[in-house]
């Protein structure tokens, strides 16, 4: 099993403490986001987990709960965006110079091939123009370049609860214009550059497609090839493999503006308020009558399906 920690909310940055208590205890209990009343038991023994993704925007918190997962024999890498931007589109970060500091911290302690950057998503406004993004992603190269050896990029969509009044979807030609200059600027940097769930054809830029779970790089982690099936249950276009998260929506306190995973900052926040880092659950407690199914998975290692006794 792949565990996913977390494409709906950052568990490096907030919930440190819960997800080594989930470590400790040896399971997880997630509930299916479109059916709340479905809650599964997620095992976490490293005899079933192949390799841990970390999604977030700042694992400062995260740093010394490390040591255990690397006691324990755990495989894991981070998917850590570090973007341009400022408080007045991030509000809940640090300041990005302390946060760029714990990118080199977390590179020097793991090594720079399980640190992905992610420079996502590329926003366009007033100020945030194509010239922009290009003084920006050149200054970040040359900070990070010898800190990881890939960079992820997308440009933004523009779903329903985006405030159109803050962006603005890029022309063609603008794209066209900013994804030459990143391929040829990571490129130069040595950096490795792919674009994730672009409906654009960016190989003509030296873009290839992305895979954040990477398939190719969990094998070289595990030091063995495993077949991983792709994960059907994401985007058209995503090369991901298959993975289980463990996090919940609408709990992340980063308050980007941009973010799908929240409905409001304020419904975040009162959440991560109400958040008991004791609980199986991230978000939330088990009610009288609810059933717990056992999520079935197995260890690509291995092959063989793998159960959790109550």
């Amino acid at each position: 099993m792949i565990l996913s920690a977390s494409r709906r909310t950052d568990i490096p940055c907030w919930f440190a403490p819960w997800f080594t208590a989930r470590i400790k205890a040896g399971y997880a209990l997630t509930r299916n986001p479109m059916n709340h009343a479905q809650l599964f038991r997620i095992p976490l023994s490293p005899d079933v987990v192949d390799c841990i993704v970390f999604w977030t925007k700042d694992p400062a918190n995260f740093l010394s709960h490390l040591p255990l997962l690397d006691h324990l024999g755990y495989h894991y890498y981070f998917q850590f965006t570090l973007t341009p931007y400022g408080h007045e589109l991030e509000p809940g970060l640090r300041d990005k110079k302390e946060i760029l500091q714990t990118f080199r911290t977390l590179s020097n302690q793991l090594g720079k091939s399980r640190v992905v950057w992610r420079y996502d998503p590329i926003l366009f406004n007033d100020t945030c123009d194509v010239a922009w993004h290009r003084e920006q992603f050149s200054r970040l190269c040359d900070e990070l370049s010898p800190y990881t050896q890939r960079v992820t990029v997308s440009f933004v969509d523009l779903y329903t609860k985006l405030r159109k009044d803050l962006f603005y979807a890029p022309s063609n030609a603008e794209m066209a214009e900013l994804a030459s200059f990143l391929g040829k600027t990571a490129k130069a940097y040595g950096i490795d550059i792919c674009a994730c769930c672009e409906n654009a054809d960016l190989t003509p830029y030296g873009i290839r497609p992305a895979a954040c779970i990477d398939g190719a790089l969990i094998s070289s982690l595990c030091g063995m090839p495993l077949d991983i099936p792709r994960d059907t249950n994401q985007r058209p276009g995503c090369g991901c493999v298959e993975s289980v998260d463990i996090g919940a929506y609408d709990t992340c306190p980063n308050g980007c503006l941009y973010c799908y995973a929240n409905r409001s900052a304020a419904t975040a926040r009162r959440r991560f308020a109400q958040h008991d880092p004791s609980s199986a659950l991230l978000f939330g407690s088990v009610q009288e009558g609810e059933l717990i199914k056992m999520k079935e998975v197995r260890s690509y290692r291995t092959g063989q399906l793998s159960f959790w006794d109550f």
